[in-house]
């Protein structure tokens, strides 16, 4: 099975991390927390926000963004930032790798963005400065569901049924 990972570093709103703690849950992906975290992990909000996905989820805590590093030393790593110069959809992502995202204040350390220029990449936005950013929760869906559209969905289901009627949307 293709493994995708998510990453949140020091993730501030408990809305937003249970809202990606869904989309991890629903798509299979694995989720990273590095903190420092802006909440504590049983806040009341987060798991509002993730439903009652929870027991779907594969996730991993980390202290620090060294931490984090050093455990999954060799992996590969795209870094998801308004400030990159390439566009998230222009790369091909491969099985296993990591997408991260930085917190919702102030994104991901510049120092890692410098240091990784080739794998730094944005969501494109209009160009106008009040646009500083989209919600950090419809980031990662865009990244994830950028990666899994690449790898043709690996494991997901791709039709639906209507729940009225005992026939399939394609057989119309």
């Amino acid at each position: 099975m293709a493994q995708l990972n998510i990453v949140l570093v020091e993730p501030q709103i408990p809305q937003n991390t249970g809202n990606i703690a869904r989309t991890c849950a629903a798509t299979g992906c694995r989720l990273h927390l590095v903190g420092p975290m802006g909440f504590k992990i049983d806040d009341a909000k987060l798991k509002r926000a993730g439903l009652d996905y929870w027991h779907l989820l594969d996730i991993t805590y980390y202290d620090s963004l060294e931490e984090f590093f050093s455990e999954n030393s060799g992996g590969e790593f795209y870094y998801f930032s308004t400030k990159a110069t390439r566009i998230h959809s222009d790369i091909s992502y491969p099985d296993g790798c990591y997408i991260v995202f930085g917190k919702e204040t102030a994104g991901l350390p510049e120092e890692l963005l410098y240091e990784n220029p080739e794998r730094c990449v944005r969501i494109p936005m209009i160009n106008n400065s009040d646009a500083r950013s989209l919600n950090l929760s419809n980031s990662v869906a865009v990244g994830v569901y950028e990666v899994l559209r690449q790898w043709n969905y690996p494991e997901l289901l791709t039709k639906g049924r209507l729940t009225k009627f005992d026939w399939q949307v394609d057989e119309l």
